[in-house]
């Protein structure tokens, strides 16, 4: 009998650990927010500003080089990229992909998109000193405490996409092609 009480306990408190671990890994930002502001500087050296990408389906992806499931979904992302990036949409003119690198040293996330062959123009670093606990500025804004982490905005940087799979951002975006 008390193992059977044990058993159940210990039940209870996976499946809490479970639940609690999953809200506080969830972004912070929902659907029908406007984003976060996001500004830094690009790869190529360039300033950026989110709000000029208005007008466009944004996909703003959180990764970076030391993450395992970020390389597995990046095949994903760069079609996604190829597909959308000069297409027409009903109510946006084409997507704009940013990827924010969670990253320790610029150097790693800069070898990284070369050697990963990101075609895109947007690539900021989000430096960070802990990959544990993601304390970098622009992750902090969007509430991302894990990479992946993919919000997909509207022509008016309202978030319309959290954490949408590869499958799910086609079927969107395609579904709104003019």
């Amino acid at each position: 009998m008390k193992f059977n009480k044990f058993l159940l306990a210990l039940l209870v408190v996976l499946v809490v650990g479970y639940i609690g671990r999953h809200f506080y890994m969830a972004p912070k930002v929902v659907n029908g927010e406007n984003s976060p502001k996001i500004s830094g500087t690009l790869l190529n050296g360039e300033s950026f500003d989110l709000k000029d990408l208005q007008g466009k389906y944004v996909l703003v992806d959180f990764w970076g080089s030391w993450c395992g499931p970020c390389m597995v979904e990046m095949p994903g992302i760069k079609l996604i990229n190829q597909k959308y990036k000069d297409v027409q949409f009903k109510n946006a003119d084409g997507l704009a992909l940013v990827s924010v690198a969670i990253e320790r040293d610029e150097n790693r996330w800069k070898n990284a998109v070369n050697r990963i062959g990101m075609p895109w123009k947007y690539h900021i670093a989000d430096l960070t000193t802990s990959f544990k606990f993601i304390n970098s500025p622009i992750a902090s804004e969007f509430g991302v405490k894990q990479v992946p982490s993919k919000f997909l905005l509207d022509e008016n940087g309202v978030i319309i996409g959290v954490n949408q799979s590869i499958e799910e951002l086609d079927n969107f975006l395609t579904k709104r092609l003019k």
